[in-house]
């Protein structure tokens, strides 16, 4: 443990997402309000997208804990989407019900309209968060969710839909023009500017206990670069050089430290997001196979 030595009282760097560490740049900030007011304004849906390792898992903790402070919602948290159609209505009728959910789909549908409009009814409004939703495997499920849009009475939305992944998530939403057109948001997260990614870190620090400098300047700047801006990437970048920098009794992580440390990391970060980019959108390849398989569109 590097702590004591750096003078913290917890480690600043971990990629967990805890509340406490957000650190609202401008984009951080937008893409919260965006968020907070489709759902104070019972809208439809939204859609926030970003780059890996941006902070959205960060944001849809974020958007939690306000909720709760505000209680006057019930919310739906998905982190694992990879579910089918049928398996993902159940999901959302048992945290919303607390109980056994029914096993035909028709039943599911008036659960989750009696729920919605129980909620409704006692001044509550329903909120569905799906992390990490470019890994919906099947084209039905966003049927699903379309659906579930769908629920409303003459002049408001009986549930909210945020759908979070990232960039292939987009591009999946925009062939599905039934369900973009009910999108009342839509916003794309970028990675942080060196300004911003020094303030990150400085941040970061401050909330673990840091009480006098760490970061040379150099050092914020090689960072900015090795890291491109990229909130996870910084994380594993500033982590590492504070191990590195209590072994070698450094008084400051410099500029050298993390020139020595991107070169070590520097080809499987690369080959990382380039897996990521590269890879089809697993529900594209689906709704392909089933066109084949019925012989082509109508």
């Amino acid at each position: 443990m590097y702590t004591s030595y750096w003078g913290l009282s917890e480690k600043p760097f971990e990629n967990t997402p805890d509340p406490r560490f957000i650190y609202y740049s401008q984009q951080h900030e937008e893409a919260m309000a965006r968020m907070l007011y489709v759902v104070r304004e019972k809208k439809g849906a939204a859609l926030l997208t970003g780059e890996y390792g941006c902070g959205k898992t960060l944001l849809s903790r974020v958007l939690k804990n306000e909720l709760l402070q505000e209680n006057k919602y019930q919310s739906v948290y998905i982190i694992d989407p990879r579910l089918l159609g049928l398996e993902f209505i159940q999901e959302v009728v048992y945290q919303l019900s607390g109980s056994s959910v029914p096993q035909s789909k028709i039943e599911l549908f008036h659960s989750i309209y009696k729920l919605l409009y129980a909620n409704h009814s006692a001044g509550k409004h329903t909120v569905l968060v799906i992390d990490e939703a470019q890994a919906i495997k099947s084209k039905r499920v966003f049927e699903e969710l379309r659906l579930l849009v769908n629920f409303q009475l003459d002049n408001a939305f009986l549930m909210t839909v945020i759908l979070m992944g990232s960039p292939e998530l987009k591009g999946a939403v925009m062939n599905l023009p039934q369900l973009l057109q009910r999108m009342a948001v839509r916003y794309h997260l970028n990675g942080l500017n060196e300004k911003e990614t020094k303030e990150y870190i400085l941040h970061r620090l401050k909330i673990a206990g840091a009480t006098r400098p760490i970061f040379t300047e150099d050092a914020f700047h090689e960072i900015y670069l090795c890291a491109c801006g990229t909130p996870r990437r910084i994380n594993n970048v500033c982590d590492l050089a504070l191990l590195i920098g209590t072994s070698s009794n450094l008084q400051m992580i410099d500029r050298k430290t993390i020139k020595d440390i991107n070169e070590d990391i520097e080809i499987p970060m690369f080959e990382e997001v380039n897996l990521y980019k590269s890879a089809p959108a697993p529900h594209m390849e689906e709704a392909g196979k089933t066109q084949d398989q019925a012989g082509g569109t109508a």
